[in-house]
């Protein structure tokens, strides 16, 4: 199996939402999670930043923000230069997708618990 390093982006204190249940599968399929969040805490053994500074050489960017708030982490998903970014269902935004496809990133709408579970993650 691959090893994807990947960058959570949305994850929260809830660990009913998406986003954390993302961390979780990807952490038990062996791959490398950078979770960020609105503040820095320790989730269920996981840390969880609220900056970037600490993403380096990450393979893909999966989103759980609405467009709206994505605005902030723009310049940062796109200086790190992922291969790939993921927006899960309702995250979508067209101003991001353009950009990073005009930076030669892999842009996807897909869900990344059905990708990892179909085995095309």
């Amino acid at each position: 199996m691959k090893i994807i390093p990947t960058v959570v982006l949305g994850v929260s204190r809830n660990s009913e939402r998406f986003a954390n249940q993302a961390v979780k599968a990807l952490i038990n399929y062996g791959h490398p999670v950078y979770a960020v969040g609105k503040e820095d805490y320790i989730w269920d053994g996981t840390e969880v930043h609220s900056t970037w500074d600490k993403v380096f050489d990450v393979h893909t960017v999966t989103i759980y923000l609405r467009p709206e708030l994505q605005k902030v982490h723009q310049e940062k998903i796109l200086s790190i230069k992922p291969r790939r970014i993921i927006f899960n269902p309702g995250t979508y935004n067209p101003e991001l997708a353009e950009a990073a496809s005009e930076a030669g990133i892999e842009v996807l709408e897909e869900c990344t618990l059905v990708m990892l579970a179909s085995g095309q993650f």
